[in-house]
């Protein structure tokens, strides 16, 4: 349930319908909901029937409906001369609109696009003429000038990389920002960030709703390394994935120039391997992928030492990929850190391709083996450029899905769930990590692309299907149930039905 300033009123219509053959319609086609708006048009040959007006995509009757018809037509039962929908219900008026938007975390391709589309789009689809820019993160709100973004200010910034707007961690401090926003009228917020930036999205929505401000505010999920919950796929992902190609074929030719030559390319990926996983796949030159969810070793049979060693031998060089956040047990027992935090509170890394390189090398020393290592390090490179065509039009379109929910007067994150455009409360998208499966077809494509060994035990198997079942497990935000009981019918922002 995402919320909504104010429940919809008037009915939404499929016209021109035609039922050619009787039909005995169950719960399992359409929700109760839908039988009781559908039951006494059933049997007439030609049914005009209204329902209400609904956001695209997100109304608990719409996807009902789209099962109904789907299902009727597969049947030969209906003909389907037109369908028409009228419009959704606007909640603001365009002309009482105060939108700001803010940028914030690491860069990410794709995100002067996002800025670029919520401007244009408030503007040519709803005649929105108040539209601010929030420099530099969520201190913007309350340590700098708000700035006026028109069509023509953003026209060409989508074929830049990194923000018009800046970008930083931290500074998130809910109470300043919401009195700015109340102070300055705005009533549409749009927050473009990853996991963190999305939970201070949530505080911001909570304490809005609290103070009861009719203000909407939409997330935008945002993340180089493809770790948001519950979404298909990160925007800027693709372009990612395609800029590491690059690197991984320099890699590739340093390594088959040399005798026994190894290219090892570090991609990011803190917690989560999407983008080396993706990139090894798609590259088809890389001989091992090393990830944060798959543990491996070094020394002793089945290693990656053993490994590296045999590769070299029947193809005379080989190409290592590996991801930023693998292999940080392995350092810790090496070189004895304090743990240390950024200003999002993530964890600071040790450079594992640094550390994976100087092993290597003192491994092949000890072997007497010749060997040349080129360590290549992208890792800021790939997010810092434009976005690429597949990019340009999912930030597009999530662009104009989060000002539609806004605009009707709902508060979510947006983002691509099984194929269809969604509105996803706040609360679901903080809650989880999204990982690489290592029990999953995918995982298992990759160990095959490359012959690599798993380097994994019986005992990391049954550890890795346990903390997936116990991540399939939905989250319950802890004021769920008192909640509930005070909105049964909807989930309102403010708290009013």
């Amino acid at each position: 349930s995402t919320s909504r300033i104010t429940s919809p009123n008037s009915p939404l219509f499929l016209t021109h319908c035609k039922i050619t053959l009787p039909i005995q319609l169950s719960s399992n086609i359409l929700s109760m909901q839908m039988i009781l708006y559908l039951k006494r048009w059933l049997f007439r040959r030609t049914v005009h029937v209204v329902f209400t007006s609904v956001v695209p995509g997100h109304a608990r009757g719409y996807d009902a409906l789209n099962m109904c018809l789907y299902h009727l037509r597969a049947m030969h039962c209906l003909h389907i001369s037109g369908i028409n929908f009228e419009p959704y219900q606007v909640y603001f008026e365009p002309e009482d609109v105060k939108a700001c938007i803010v940028t914030c975390g690491g860069l990410c391709p794709g995100l002067n696009t996002v800025i670029r589309e919520l401007v244009c789009g408030l503007s040519h689809m709803y005649n929105v003429n108040d539209v601010f820019g929030i420099q530099n993160g969520y201190k913007g709100f309350y340590s700098s000038n708000y700035l006026p973004m028109t069509p023509k200010s953003v026209n060409d910034i989508h074929k830049r990389g990194g923000t018009v707007l800046g970008s930083s961690r931290g500074g998130h401090d809910t109470h300043k920002i919401v009195d700015n926003i109340q102070d300055r009228g705005i009533n549409q917020v749009y927050i473009i960030g990853g996991d963190g930036t999305q939970k201070g999205a949530y505080e911001i929505f909570k304490e809005i709703r609290r103070r009861g401000l009719k203000v909407a505010v939409a997330g935008i999920p945002k993340t180089i390394d493809n770790d948001i919950a519950v979404i298909d796929k990160s925007f800027g992902f693709d372009t990612a994935v395609e800029e590491a190609q690059r690197a991984i074929d320099a890699a590739h030719v340093e390594a088959s120039s040399a005798e026994n030559g190894i290219g090892l390319v570090k991609l990011m990926g803190r917690y989560s391997g999407f983008i080396a996983m993706y990139a090894t796949l798609a590259s088809r030159d890389v001989d091992c992928c090393l990830i944060p969810e798959s543990p491996f070793y070094l020394e002793g049979e089945g290693g990656l030492f053993e490994y590296i060693e045999r590769r070299l031998k029947e193809n005379n060089h080989m190409v290592i990929v590996v991801a930023e956040g693998a292999g940080q047990d392995l350092i810790a027992k090496s070189i004895p850190v304090a743990d240390q935090l950024d200003a999002s509170g993530n964890k600071l890394l040790l450079d594992v391709g640094l550390w994976l390189t100087h092993k290597i090398k003192d491994h092949c020393k000890s072997k007497k083996m010749e060997m040349t290592i080129k360590y290549i390090d992208p890792t800021y490179m790939i997010r810092a450029i434009p976005s690429n065509a597949s990019d340009n039009v999912y930030c597009t379109l999530l662009a104009h899905s989060a000002i539609h929910g806004a605009m009707a007067g709902y508060s979510f994150t947006v983002g691509m769930v099984n194929g269809r455009h969604a509105y996803i409360p706040f609360h679901r998208v903080t809650s989880t990590r999204n990982k690489v499966k290592i029990t999953d077809r995918m995982w298992a494509r990759l160990l095959s692309s490359t012959n690599q060994p798993s380097f994994l035990s019986k005992e990391d198997i049954m550890e890795a299907r346990e903390a997936e079942r116990l991540a399939n497990r939905l989250p319950v935000p802890a004021s769920s149930s008192e909640h509930t009981k005070k909105h049964s019918a909807s989930v309102l922002s403010n708290g009013e039905k």
